[in-house]
């Protein structure tokens, strides 16, 4: 179902974020995460002479390669268009990321080892997506892992949203040694 109508307003910008997830041939993931801003309007840009409606505010990439323990093994970073070029310097900042597992805490880490003076906060800001979208693109070969042990551990994604909460139908069909009763 589409959000109501919202009548009488003007369009300012539009942000697309695009993640993409992939297993390659040694058996690790790559994880991609795309993001592109433009104005329907022309933009003041003192490098650039303003920015054209339409024309990339922004445009960047960030590719994560992961294991299946979540440890990122290798950082990739594009910097197509930036409003400055003075933007383009962190992208080599970005291999500070390598060596840290996604997890409880991550971002913590990823903020010792790159202050956000030293960063870009677009890119920043997609490591969020790149770790939910490694998680989906993951999921199946991490069942099949879990599967395999002798004795499986509640899986991480039980109790971290309503549908999948330890006392949902969901839970009580998919991993009902994890079901819990609803009390009174």
């Amino acid at each position: 179902m589409p959000l109501p109508e919202s009548p009488n307003r003007s369009p300012l910008h539009t942000r697309e974020v695009r993640c993409l997830g992939f297993q390659n041939e040694r058996g690790l993931w790559e994880i991609e995460a795309h993001l592109l801003d433009t104005k329907p309007i022309w933009f003041p840009n003192h490098e650039k002479d303003g920015i054209e409606p339409g024309e990339p505010v922004h445009r960047m990439s960030l590719r994560l390669t992961l294991d299946l323990n979540f440890l990122i093994h290798q950082v990739d970073v594009a910097m197509d268009d930036t409003p400055y070029q003075l933007c383009r310097d962190v992208e080599q900042e970005f291999s500070k990321l390598e060596g840290i597992q996604i997890g409880a805490g991550w971002l913590r880490e990823v903020r010792q080892r790159m202050p956000r003076t030293m960063s870009c906060t677009h890119l920043y800001e997609l490591l969020t997506p790149i770790a939910t979208t490694a998680y989906q693109s993951m999921h199946l070969a991490l069942e099949e892992r879990a599967e395999q042990l002798p004795a499986r551990g509640k899986p991480p994604i039980v109790d971290q949203c309503y549908s999948l909460s330890s006392q949902s139908d969901v839970v009580k069909v998919k991993w009902p040694e994890f079901h819990q009763p609803k009390s009174n």
